[in-house]
């Protein structure tokens, strides 16, 4: 643990760095308090049980604890650091909302922030609009699609037959005829057998290859992330537990979601499926019957992730804003960031801006997972 006093333009505030399962009981509430003060939808990733969670995975996984004039604290601000200095937003590369939690007291600046924290840089790929410390910062904009579920499934199943309506007629077509061909259709929204999650974390594993992307689930910090979160309850980490979601036929699981929750958000995450049973659609159907479930249990928020996808925007009713790029401190480490990182972000950008050279590496991509499974 590390206790900093900024100088300069934030006199006033002392920063202490601690990791995260330090944190004591007052600065979990202080941090539960920022977040609802703020408005912004209770994210689960930007709570501190997700913290917490990867604190246990990551060695270099830390908190800077932001102290005030009447010394309590005015925010909060996890992370990674590497060895030579450079930070990263917290669980960065499965995160998928990021950045510090501050109350409007605070008057520190995005470098003084790093300097107390001893970091060069901090880099982050899905910064929330709310983090005004770090979106000047940023060097894209994307949109996360979403699911407003608050008025209940029923005002959502009327906004998707006005405005998908084929969508919907396809996807419960489907699942009636599912049920006719392949048995009875069942749906558990928070599903506590490990199998179903041994049978998801296999699927998704598959699609990685099968897509010639990195898979997640062979990084062992990820995998044991997941199954940490999974064994999580509402009732003992309100702001941030797993939910594996599955579709059975006939007491065979063919589609499966493991996501996080907070009492009004949920996160979707890792959904996968059986391909066996593509033809049905069984993801689109497991997303609808995720959404009533959640409805029902309180939800009012489902948040898909930033990404295109076709299944987004058949499902979504709107967008929230995340930012990708990188906080850099002046110096020769500076330098040293730019020539490491900034090249693959930009050639990533490129690519990704193009739809038609995107479908073509998307193509190579495939190519080269089905090459890797032969």
């Amino acid at each position: 643990m590390s206790d900093v006093r900024v100088r300069g333009a934030a006199a006033a505030a002392r920063i202490r760095v601690v990791r995260p399962g330090e944190l004591d009981a007052g600065e979990i509430a202080r941090w539960r308090e920022l977040r609802a003060l703020s408005g912004a939808p209770a994210n689960p990733f930007m709570e501190p049980e997700f913290s917490q969670a990867v604190g246990r995975v990551r060695p270099g996984a830390r908190v800077a604890v932001i102290g005030g004039d009447s010394g309590g604290p005015v925010g909060f601000f996890p992370y990674e650091r590497g060895p030579l200095g450079q930070g990263r937003a917290i669980g960065f590369g499965v995160s998928d909302s990021q950045g510090p939690v501050l109350s409007a007291e605070h008057t520190l600046t995005a470098g003084e922030l790093l300097r107390a924290c001893s970091l060069s840089s901090w880099e982050f790929d899905n910064l929330e609009a709310g983090g005004g410390l770090f979106v000047p910062d940023a060097a894209e904009a994307f949109d996360s699609p979403v699911i407003d579920i608050g008025q209940g499934y029923e005002a959502y199943e009327a906004v998707l037959r006005a405005g998908s309506p084929k969508f919907f007629r396809t996807t419960t077509a489907k699942e009636r005829r599912l049920a006719r061909q392949a048995g009875e259709v069942r749906f558990v929204f928070d599903e506590r057998d490990p199998a179903a999650l041994r049978t998801l974390m296999e699927w998704k594993s598959a699609q990685y290859r099968r897509t010639g992307r990195r898979d997640r689930f062979a990084k062992k910090w990820i995998s044991t992330l997941v199954r940490q979160l999974a064994a999580d309850r509402p009732d003992r980490a309100p702001g941030c537990s797993g939910v594996l979601s599955v579709l059975y036929v006939a007491d065979r699981p063919v589609a499966a979601h493991f996501g996080l929750r907070s009492r009004t958000v949920l996160s979707c995450w890792f959904p996968a499926y059986d391909t066996g049973f593509a033809k049905y659609s069984p993801g689109l159907i497991l997303h609808l019957r995720m959404a009533e479930a959640a409805a029902g249990a309180g939800i009012g928020l489902l948040d898909l992730g930033r990404g295109a996808a076709e299944y987004k925007d058949a499902l979504k009713t709107g967008e929230l804003r995340v930012y990708e790029g990188a906080s850099v401190r002046r110096g020769p480490r500076a330098a040293l960031y730019r020539l490491s990182r900034e090249p693959s972000r930009r050639a990533h950008s490129f690519v990704r801006n193009r739809p038609k050279l995107a479908g073509y590496a998307q193509r190579a991509l495939s190519q080269v997972g089905r090459l890797r499974d032969r």
